[in-house]
């Protein structure tokens, strides 16, 4: 008989612990190890007896749940959170989400509800267990691929979603997207690679690729995606990356625009058969892009070191500082075609004045060396993989920031899954901002 799924209940009631953990010990998989009255105290617990799930409640007297989730997912990447409030507000849905959360129930909860969701949530974090469980094995590098069998479950992969935006065209942000995905892929790993800048995506051209179906073609099944059709769509990569392919004509984009939240909820259904989602985005930050960035892990904002393009970043970055609250965790500033001396004097503005004036550390920097990367296109091919001198810039530094993000992420839980798209609402992006919502 398999483990029994071990739970932790937090919620200052005393009565609602009792209440819940009676019912929860009618089902034969579930044990309830332990419950608690307060934030401080369940943070404790959790670290003391480590649960698979933990039942959370937002409100509570000395730090709320919200907080407590957060701290209790960066310790603990491998337990699974389920928020439960009488406060169904979407914002606190959103801010439960953001901090680490994996669902969200209203009180008072339907126990056939709460039953599945414990279920679903403990099966849809098998994988990131094994790998955390791996990351804390001394023989997990030696061992790596030896369990061919269990790490390709269908459905139970690590469904990692980063986006590479930038607010200004022509910085590089394709280039990074599909050498980031080329350099996350390891053996065992399945990385898929989207085009979503729909009007004029360039990844068909830099990666020489052709396909008989596009984004396009499913956009009208979003909602009912079918996953082995999705499969076989994607088209493959010589290196064995997978690749969604935007519209093949700018025409067609509007099929896909006048549908924003599409895109997004065919990421949301089909992350969890990939290890890693990496997507392409335009420079223009509209209610496709938000929603996809909603979905996001990590979102590699992307800009050169110059004026224009650092004014435009500080602008979104005003902007995803009020859409999230995870915002420091979540963003990422990378710098691309960075030169900044030539013969002792500063070609374009230094990485340290950049990192000050936005008030971001630079969390990668990929040099301005252009004739490899053309080379690399000519080859229809990521130049990290085109590139056989791995020393060699830009590849060493793209190599470098696909390692950072696969040590960070392989191992952590997602930290800012949504539990649906906010664009359902019907009010846009701009809806959420202080000051312009309803």
């Amino acid at each position: 008989m398999a483990e029994p799924i071990r739970i932790l209940l937090v919620d200052d009631i005393a009565e609602v612990r009792e209440n819940v953990k009676k019912l929860l010990a009618f089902e034969q998989d579930f044990d309830v190890v332990g419950s608690s009255g307060s934030g401080h105290d369940g943070i404790r617990m959790a670290k003391e007896l480590q649960p698979d799930i933990i039942i959370m409640d937002i409100n509570m007297p000395d730090i709320d749940g919200i907080t407590a989730t957060g701290e209790i997912t960066r310790a603990l990447p491998s337990t699974g959170v389920i928020m439960m409030s009488v406060n169904s507000d979407r914002d606190y849905m959103r801010r439960a989400m953001s901090s680490g959360a994996k669902d969200f129930l209203t009180k008072p909860v339907n126990m056939d509800d709460l039953y599945g969701t414990i279920r679903t949530v403990y099966q849809n974090m098998a994988s990131v267990r094994r790998q955390y469980d791996r990351m804390n094995d001394p023989d997990f590098l030696r061992g790596l691929g030896d369990d061919e069998e269990e790490a390709s479950g269908d459905g139970n992969r690590a469904g990692h979603v980063i986006v590479c935006f930038s607010p200004k065209g022509g910085v590089g942000t394709t280039t990074i997207a599909s050498n980031l995905a080329s350099g996350l892929m390891q053996e065992n790993v399945k990385v898929l690679l989207i085009d979503a800048d729909i009007q004029f995506g360039d990844l068909g051209v830099f990666l020489n690729l052709q396909a008989q179906s596009t984004l396009v073609d499913i956009i009208e099944n979003a909602e009912d995606l079918d996953v082995d059709y999705f499969e076989n769509i994607v088209v493959t990569h010589p290196s064995g990356m997978k690749v969604l392919l935007g519209p093949p004509r700018p025409e067609l984009a509007e099929q896909i625009y006048s549908r924003p939240g599409a895109t997004a909820e065919i990421i949301k259904q089909i992350r969890y058969h990939y290890d890693f989602v990496v997507v392409d985005t335009a420079s223009r930050l509209d209610e496709l892009t938000v929603s996809v960035c909603d979905l996001a892990s990590q979102i590699l904002l992307i800009s050169t070191p110059t004026l224009p393009a650092v004014r435009n970043v500080r602008y979104t970055l005003d902007l995803f500082e009020q859409l999230y609250d995870d915002s420091r965790d979540k963003i990422k500033l990378v710098l691309s075609q960075v030169l900044e001396e030539r013969r002792g004097k500063p070609v374009t503005i230094p990485s340290e004045k950049i990192s000050k004036h936005l008030r971001r550390e630079v969390y990668g920097s990929i040099p301005s060396e252009q004739r490899p990367l053309l080379q690399a296109i000519i080859k229809g091919t990521p130049v990290i993989a085109a590139e056989r001198n791995q020393d060699r810039s830009p590849v060493k530094e793209l190599l470098a920031l696909s390692s950072k993000i696969r040590a960070e992420l392989m191992g952590t839980a997602d930290m800012a899954e949504q539990a649906e798209a906010d664009t359902d609402s019907g009010g846009g992006f701009l809806s959420r901002l202080p000051g312009l919502g309803n």
